[in-house]
């Protein structure tokens, strides 16, 4: 069974209950960007194998933001393969503990407005998001500098989702992993296409849809959000379908 797809030059897709992890790989090995849920663990390792390495060959762990569904696998990873992880300083306290995180709207409500996101949030609940373990001993991102891990990923501040939330650009590979700043599924609305993700689980809207400027002067011609499928459409255009659709 195929668990792995290839996204973008050198960069891997992992999906796994309306959570997506990606792969970066070049000559030095391999950086696991976001940590998805505690269920993605045996599928993560397939994948690895699946492109042709290791466990070994994992160099580090790059979290984009420290939400419960994107920690999920960072501390066993840490502990089992002794690789840094990675997130913005802002992002320490969530990530040690991920369910602390600020959001505007009541969660409770969402799933009453938006039924068809129920079986979406069951996915994601199966799949271990009721019992993720926070990771310390966490590695800054600083924006606007270049990650020394494989891929090379350039760090882009994006906050509003969550603080610290940075989004990560490849530019050789004309590529952005805009985490949740931006995705094209809203596990909570169970709405597609480009948007911010909605109050239930966003620390500030406003924000969230300012920080869309920084996305969108990397140029970026594929987008991989961290949840729903990749955008190939460009950066630019991306980020208009969100302004468009707003805060939810």
């Amino acid at each position: 069974m195929t668990t792995v797809r290839e996204v973008a030059p050198g960069v891997h897709l992992v999906q796994h209950a309306h959570v997506n992890c990606y792969l970066l790989e070049d000559t030095d090995g391999l950086t696991v960007v976001d940590a998805g849920l505690p269920g993605v663990w045996q599928q993560l390792g397939r994948a690895v194998r699946e492109i042709g390495y290791r466990p070994r060959d994992v160099r580090a762990v790059l979290l984009t933001h420290a939400h419960f569904d994107h920690v999920g696998v960072a501390r066993r990873l840490q502990e089992r393969l002794g690789v840094p992880v990675w997130a913005h300083p802002e992002e320490v306290s969530l990530a040690a503990h991920p369910y602390r995180y600020a959001h505007e709207n009541p969660r409770a409500a969402y799933p009453l407005r938006h039924p068809s996101a129920v079986p979406i949030l069951t996915a994601m609940a199966r799949a271990g998001a009721l019992w993720v373990r926070g990771v310390t001993g966490l590695s800054p991102l600083t924006p606007g500098t270049t990650v020394e891990v494989p891929g090379r990923p350039e760090v882009v501040l994006s906050a509003g989702h969550t603080y610290g939330h940075c989004a990560l650009h490849l530019p050789e590979r004309g590529t952005l992993l805009s985490g949740d700043a931006l995705v094209t599924l809203d596990p909570y609305t169970a709405e597609t296409g480009p948007r911010i993700i909605a109050g239930a689980a966003t620390a500030d809207s406003d924000m969230a849809l300012r920080s869309l400027d920084a996305l969108a002067q990397t140029g970026a011609s594929t987008v991989l959000p961290g949840h729903g499928e990749p955008w190939t459409g460009g950066i630019e255009v991306a980020v208009e379908h969100a302004r468009a659709v707003g805060a939810s």
